[in-house]
């Protein structure tokens, strides 16, 4: 693991097994905040993404932190992303996010409060769709 060659604002966290079955790959996760707005700090090892899913009612923002990875909605092209990048994922859209293939990627995840605001875990990015990423 090359995890000291990898740095980023926040800590790392520990390994995310409470959400290990909505990811292919290793993440970590260490929460930020819980309290009002709830912010995660989510590492990526190389290759990992989370599956797609859509968030309800509130939305999300992601802070991109560190490393380089993707995020795509859902029947568009996925964008790079890298440090100081900014996403603002409206509610009700089916998206992904995470590492490039070849490095380690962080970003704070806000969860956008709302009413009734909730998240729906979809089926896994295939393989085949993520070795066509550059």
């Amino acid at each position: 693991m090359m995890r000291e060659k990898f740095s980023s604002v926040f800590p790392t966290g520990e390994k995310n097994e409470a959400y290990a079955k909505y990811f292919v790959g290793q993440s970590y996760l260490n929460m930020l905040s819980t309290t009002g707005v709830t912010i995660g700090n989510v590492t990526f090892e190389p290759g990992c993404r989370n599956n797609w899913h859509i968030h309800h009612q509130g939305g999300q923002i992601l802070l991109v932190t560190a490393g380089r990875g993707y995020y795509q909605e859902w029947g568009k092209p996925a964008q790079e992303l890298h440090p100081g990048d900014v996403v603002n994922i409206p509610p009700e859209v089916k998206h992904w996010h995470g590492a490039a293939p070849d490095g380690w990627f962080a970003h704070l995840a806000v969860e956008v409060p709302a009413k009734g605001a909730s998240n729906e875990w979809l089926e896994a990015v295939s393989d085949e769709a993520y070795s066509k990423l550059k």
